[in-house]
C-alpha cells in the first residue's frame, strides 16, 4: 500500500487579501515557518515517510524542506506539483478581477472547468499533470509513505480525482497551509482518510 500525506505550504503574503498568487514566487512568513514546523513534527512522530515531494515553487520547497529534516529524508521538486498558471491574473487581488472581468470571475467561481485564464491554464491542465504526479509517486512507492507539498489548488484536484468528484466540485474542498491530508491507495483502489486537518496548529 502507498500512504501519501499531502499538505500544502505555509502561510505567505497574499492569502490575506485573498490574490491569484499562481506562480508568483512568495517566501514563507514567520507564521508559516511555524506552521511548517509544527507540521514536520506531527509528520516525524506519526509516519515513517520515505520521500518528500513538493513543487518547485519556494514556499513549497521551504515547507517540504522542513518537514524531510524532521523526518531525516530528502526532498524532490516536481513542476507537476506547481500552482495552476493564472496568466494574466497572477497576484492580482481577487476584488480587482471581480472589477474588471465580472463575468470571468464569475465563471471561474461558479464553473471552474469551463475557465481557461488569460495565458495561463484551465482547471483541465491541472488535472491532467496532478494525475501524472499521483502516477509517478505510485510507481515508485508501492509500498511507502511519501509526503507531498503542494497548494490549495494542485490539492484540491488531487483529493476530487481520488473521490471521484467533477470538476464543478472544485470549491467545495477546503485546504488550509500546512493541512494534511491522507490518501491510502491499494490493488482495491484509493481512500481518502482525512482531509484538511489542522489539529497540528492549534498550538501556535
Amino acid at each position: 500500500m502507498t500512504k501519501i500525506l499531502l499538505t500544502r505550504h505555509g502561510h505567505v503574503e497574499g492569502i490575506h487579501p485573498e490574490r491569484f498568487r499562481g506562480r508568483a514566487e512568495l517566501a514563507l512568513t514567520k507564521q508559516g515557518v511555524s506552521e511548517a514546523e509544527a507540521l514536520a513534527r506531527r509528520i516525524a512522530g506519526t509516519w515513517r515517510p520515505v520521500m518528500v515531494y513538493t513543487s518547485a515553487l519556494q514556499r513549497c520547497v521551504v515547507t517540504g524542506t522542513i518537514v524531510a529534516n524532521a523526518a531525516g529524508i530528502r526532498t524532490l521538486p516536481l513542476d507537476g506539483l506547481m500552482d495552476i498558471d493564472y496568466g494574466a491574473w497572477q497576484m492580482r487581488t481577487h476584488e480587482e478581477v471581480r472589477r474588471e472581468s465580472p463575468e470571468a470571475y464569475r465563471l471561474w467561481k461558479s464553473a471552474p472547468g469551463r475557465v481557461r485564464f488569460p495565458d495561463g491554464e484551465s482547471l483541465q491542465d491541472l488535472v491532467a499533470r496532478a494525475a501524472d504526479v499521483v502516477r509517478l509517486v505510485l510507481e515508485r512507492h508501492p509500498a511507502d509513505t511519501v509526503v507531498l507539498v503542494g497548494h490549495d489548488s494542485v490539492n484540491r484536484v488531487i483529493l476530487m480525482q481520488v473521490l471521484d468528484q467533477p470538476q464543478s466540485a472544485y470549491w467545495r474542498v477546503a485546504q488550509s497551509p500546512c493541512c494534511l491530508n491522507e490518501i491510502d491507495v491499494d490493488r482495491e483502489g484509493a481512500r481518502v482518510e482525512r482531509i484538511n486537518d489542522t489539529s497540528h496548529l492549534d498550538a501556535i
